[in-house]
């Protein structure tokens, strides 16, 4: 009986082994093409190429590190278009994961969501809510100066019933300003000052 079931496990485990072989390649395809179409979404631009990618690590108010991955765009006479940067916080229902586009002086060209596990019909409609022409609109905006929503003082109107994700998203985008303001190409063409912290939520 020992033997029998040892030869199971043996042949699950090569043929579950074999089949993520197989599949690690058209999933890792279809990341990337995602991946290439949200930059594009995020940066309003279908001529485009990727001249850099740049990771940037950094601490928020509690100490806790948050990467941030910044793709640098240039446009196919290699003009600088600004930069598309992966932003991750936590939301209601776990982590959200943002990309969004800036140009080159910091204001917001698009965004897309990555990731998230927000409540269906209620957090989730940040997909929406904060695009061009809606009720939250941000596109445009600099984030020079945070952006907040109007129950804590600031100018953006949250997702109804969706306080916590509103926030969590908008603490998404001021990062992603931030930790793109602290990559060199970004000071070259503002001549911005590094910025080397992220803003933290406040409870």
């Amino acid at each position: 009986m020992v033997l029998v079931l040892t030869g199971v496990a043996v042949i699950m485990g090569a043929i579950l082994a074999g089949v993520n072989h197989l599949t690690e390649g058209p999933i890792n395809e279809q990341k990337s093409k995602a991946l290439a179409d949200g930059i594009k979404a995020v940066m309003v631009c279908n001529d485009l190429v990727v001249a850099k990618t740049d990771t940037v690590k950094q601490n928020d108010a509690k100490g806790k590190e948050l990467t941030y991955i910044i793709y640098q765009i240039q446009d196919a006479q290699h003009q600088d278009l600004g930069a598309a940067v992966e932003s991750t916080t936590g939301g209601f229902g776990g982590d959200l994961k943002v990309l969004v586009g800036f140009n080159p002086e910091g204001k917001i060209l698009g965004y897309t969501l990555l990731e998230h596990a927000e409540t269906p019909g209620l957090g989730a409609k940040a997909d929406k809510w904060f695009q061009k022409g809606e009720k939250g609109d941000i596109i445009g905006k600099d984030p020079k100066e945070p952006l907040t929503v109007s129950k804590d003082g600031g100018q953006v109107d949250a997702i109804t019933a969706s306080t916590i994700t509103s926030r969590a998203f908008l603490l998404a985008i001021n990062n992603a300003y931030h930790a793109y303001k602290a990559t060199p190409a970004a000071d070259a063409a503002t001549g911005a000052t590094p910025q080397n912290n992220v803003i933290e939520e406040e409870d």
